[in-house]
């Protein structure tokens, strides 16, 4: 078992939160965000890496004869890579929308929104 994909997973996890907790623009954080999002493609893809693996196209292959990758995490990365596209352009619409009202994307300047 590898483990160096899994701290790959980790560090651009921790890198993304850095980056999340110091930013001074919404944009920034948003983009920081993205980052995060994108540890998780890392981890899933390095959970359903296998060594020697082919391709999961069971026509060809004989059960049990060669590894395969494991097509549900394929999957999985596939609709997180979705899923991670939406929430970021849904993001962005959102800090266009406070750029407009508020004229400033830096957090600290939006007085309006504190409780």
């Amino acid at each position: 078992m590898h483990v160096l994909p899994y701290l790959t997973a980790a560090y651009v996890f921790v890198v993304g939160c850095y980056g999340l907790a110091t930013s001074r623009n919404l944009i920034h954080a948003v983009g920081c965000l993205a980052v995060c999002q994108s540890a998780t493609y890392v981890l899933l893809l390095a959970v359903g890496y296998r060594d020697g693996g082919t391709a999961p196209v069971f026509s060809d292959l004989r059960p049990g004869s060669r590894p395969v990758a494991d097509p549900v995490v394929q999957a999985l990365t596939l609709t997180d890579i979705v899923v991670g596209a939406t929430v970021t352009a849904l993001l962005l619409a959102l800090v266009v929308q406070i750029s407009k009202r508020h004229g400033t994307v830096d957090p600290d300047e939006l007085r309006e929104l504190r409780g």
